[in-house]
This record gives structure tokens, sequence and C-alpha cells, in this order.
């Protein structure tokens, strides 16, 4: 059988591969096994389900599995984000939900997250439970009830949340200042969840929204549906094409946001994180600091630092950023691939939010990206970040991780001040920069973080870095 092993944010494998039908009802099963030793399952689940090859077949799957163990379950009627089944656990009470996606993987990929109670990612002691379960399940042993005869029993009902949760957002962002701003907005939605949600709701809120890639699309125009630079050059085009203000963008599962200025110009999420954070700060009058992970920019500390604020340090996974949300400490918590969430949502990444947002706060300010960052820095100093992916041999990973637990005393010719090991190896430099490397736990690479106070400085540190991984 498959060693079925849950990552940073739940399982994923190659269609017909590892991804079967077998191994997903296996994972099902182990999940209700869990509820039912938790005491959580009357309570219910809610399934929601991407984009890619026949997940809607997945999720009724997972929903005869959860039926056949006498475990309510709400179905979702169409494809929904990642947060949506967040907020839905949450706003309805449940025991947990399941998602039938692999986020920004290439296409070829599904996945299944399960979310416990708090709407947010199964922390790593829950999906550690889960495992052991799997690992002693037959197929033989899975129990199922047909959908039809679910749904009759009762025991499976569908749903839309799309009311619910844009209700909920109505909440956190200010729909008035959109209006009133008349902004025009391009939008690309990948081919995934995100179509009918994150353009929808910015309509409502009297956005001019020019829409793209807004249909069901497996393949996701052929790479992978993240809403990174490389991915969004037709993003960019439409930007100039429609004159819009902003280009707004999010992954498959729309857990993840993608900004471009008023240019078409890509501007990386930790410019966009600590742009939010100021920006929340300042408008919302919330008290409480900011979580970030290791392999965050420090962009964020030095504008908590202006404004007296605390900052969290976690492991990267938003299982580890969600907490502060969860226990009131963070007003706002982000990591640079991408993630956001704030204070009063979910202890999980919505790029919608992220999205709408970063909307308000260019209305609000009147201020095309590049201006407002140009204030940021004039305030807190510049920064410049970077991430590069490198695929490694595994026997080249190790003895590069064996020689970076032993830092050296210089790095690109700065002072190692520090040496963070919470995930990876971060070095901490003399004049603010830091370096770091990690193991991804979603994708067979080692990511390499760099980050200075100087274009100059940060291109050293790439050469350094390389010269580093060469040697290895």
């Amino acid at each position: 059988m498959t060693e079925i092993k849950f990552g940073t944010s739940g399982w994923r494998g190659i269609l017909a591969e590892d991804f079967t039908f077998a191994n997903a009802r296996r994972v099902c099963q182990a999940i209700a096994a869990y509820l039912k030793e938790s005491g959580l399952a009357a309570k219910g689940v809610v399934i929601g389900y991407d984009t890619r090859f026949r997940s809607e077949d997945f999720a009724a799957a997972a929903a005869e599995v959860m039926a056949g163990n006498g475990i309510p379950a709400l179905l979702s009627t169409r494809d929904i984000p990642t947060p949506v089944v967040g907020f839905t656990i949450v706003h309805r009470k449940l025991a947990g939900g399941i998602n039938v996606t692999a986020s920004h993987n290439p296409p070829e990929y599904n996945g299944i997250k399960f979310s416990p109670e708090h709407g947010g990612p199964a922390p790593t002691p829950v999906t550690d439970a889960i495992e052991r379960l799997i690992a002693g399940i037959r197929l033989e042993e899975v129990k199922r009830l047909p959908l039809e005869e679910a749904k009759a029993r009762g025991l499976v009902k569908e749903v839309d949340p799309r009311p619910e949760y844009f209700a909920h957002l109505r909440t956190l962002v200010d729909p008035t200042a959109l209006a009133r701003a008349k902004l025009r907005v391009a939008v690309d939605v990948l081919w995934g969840t995100g179509n009918g949600y994150l353009d929808a709701f910015l309509k409502e809120c009297g956005v001019r929204v020019e829409l793209l890639h807004g249909f069901r699309d497996p393949y996701f125009g052929g790479h992978r549906p993240e809403p990174s630079g490389e991915f969004l050059n037709e993003l960019s085009r439409l930007v100039k094409a429609a004159g819009a203000h902003l280009g707004l963008a999010v992954d498959a599962d729309a857990d993840r946001f993608g900004v471009m200025d008023s240019a078409g110009q890509y501007h990386e999420a930790n410019q966009i994180l600590a742009l939010l954070l100021d920006y929340l700060i300042e408008t919302r009058g919330w008290e409480g600091g900011v979580a970030r992970s290791v392999a965050t920019t420090h962009l964020i500390d030095r504008v908590a630092a202006w404004h007296g604020r605390p900052v969290f340090e976690t492991k990267v996974g938003f299982k580890y950023l969600g907490e502060y949300i969860t226990n009131g400490q963070a007003i706002m918590v982000g990591e640079e691939s991408e993630g956001f969430s704030m204070a009063r949502h979910l202890p999980e990444k919505d790029g919608i939010l992220a999205c709408v947002l970063v909307a308000e706060m260019v209305a609000r300010r009147g201020k095309d990206l590049p201006a407002l960052l140009q204030d940021l820095y004039t305030k807190v100093g510049p920064v410049f970040t970077r991430r590069l992916n490198y695929r490694l041999a595994p026997e080249v990973k190790e003895r590069l991780l064996k020689r970076l637990a032993s830092p050296p005393e210089r790095f690109a010719g700065l002072r190692v001040v520090g040496h963070v090991i919470l995930d990876g190896h971060k070095y901490l430099l003399e004049d603010g920069g830091w370096v770091c490397f990690r193991p991804s736990g979603t994708e067979p690479v080692v990511r390499f973080y760099l980050e200075s106070p100087t274009p100059q400085g940060l291109e050293r540190l790439r050469e350094a870095g390389e010269a580093l991984l060469a040697e290895a």
C-alpha cells in the first residue's frame, strides 16, 4: 500500500499513481475514525473540492465514506476555496472539513486537506494521528454508503456557503471605500475556485472587474496554478490594456494571493504583507502583534517596531501561524509564500481576503502600490528579498544540511550574528540581512531565501549561496 504522509498543508500525490480513489477513501476512513475517537463525529463535516480533474468525484467519495461511518456531511454544490471550507467549519460549528485540492501544485497532482473544528490547517499531532490510522486501514475495511442513499437518509446534504462567507467578508473590509474609489481591477482566478468569489465580491462592492481565466481547465493553462509573477503575464497585459488600478490573482484553491500595480508589475508577497500590516495597524485600531514564518521578510519586523508591536516567528506552514489568530495575539499573520490572514477571521490563509484588502488599501490611500511602498520605505528603510528553489539529489541535500548545521563566521563577507534552526538553517547577518536554507515540506526542493538592505547586497548573498550549494 502507498505510504501516505501529510505535509505542511495536507496530503498530496500524483493522480492515478498515488492519488487514487482507493487511497483517498483510506484517508477519509482514517479521518472518520479520528473524529469518532475525538468524540466530535456527531457535529459533522463540510466537504469541498477544487477544479482539478475529477475533484468533484473524489469529494463525493469522501461524502460516501463519512456517511458510511454515520458522520453527517455538507457537500458543496460547486468547487470552493479552502478559506471558505474553513469559514464554513467555524460558522456552522462543525467537527472539521475535508477539501479535495492540491492547492498551487502542478495539474498532475491532487490532494486532501483536513481542517479540524478551528477552521485552519490540522496541527501536527492531528495529522500524525490520522497517518497512524491510515497505515492500519485496508481498503476492504473502508465503510461506504452510496451517495444517493446517503442523501435520502439525510446524512449528506448539499450546501452553498458563498452567501455566508460574503456576509462575513463585509465585516472585515470597507465596501463603502471600495465603491467610492471607483476602482477598476483586473482579476485572474487561474482557472480555479476563486471564480465567482473574488471577482463577484469585488463587483458587489462597486469595483469594475475585468476577469481572466474564469472557466475550468484542469490543466491550468499547462503550468502550476500559482499566483506568482512568472505565471501572471496575461494578467499584466490585461492590467495595462484595461487601464486597471490593480491586478489581483489567487491560486487554484484561492488561499494564496498575487498582486500587480497599475503598470502590470508584480509585487512580491513580502512587500504586500508589510504594507497590509502597516495599513491594518493604522486603520483598524486593534491591539496585537504580527506572526510571520521564519522565511518571511524582516520588513514586517521593521513595520512592527515602528508601531511598537511584537513579532512572533514560526516554522513554515500556516498551521503554526494560525495559532496566533486563534489565541488573539496577532492583528495579522503572513508568510512569503502568498499566505495571509488577520484578526477576527480564520487561522487559515485567505487569498480572497488579502486581495480585497489590498484593493481597499489602494482605494483609501488614493495611491498606487509603488507610491505606497516608497512611503513605507521612507518610514522604516528599504529591504530586498528573493527566494530560489533548487532540486538536489537526496545525498547532496543531506550533505548540504549537515554542513549548514555549523554556521561559518562570515557569509558573503558579512559576520554571521545569529543561527536560527526553527525550520531549516537561517543565518542572521551583521547588516540586518539574512539567508535561510530549508527543505520544502510539499515539493522535492531545497528553498534558498535571502534578504538584504541593498540590491547589491542581495546579489552577493545569491552568489555566496549558490557557491555553497555547488560545494555540497
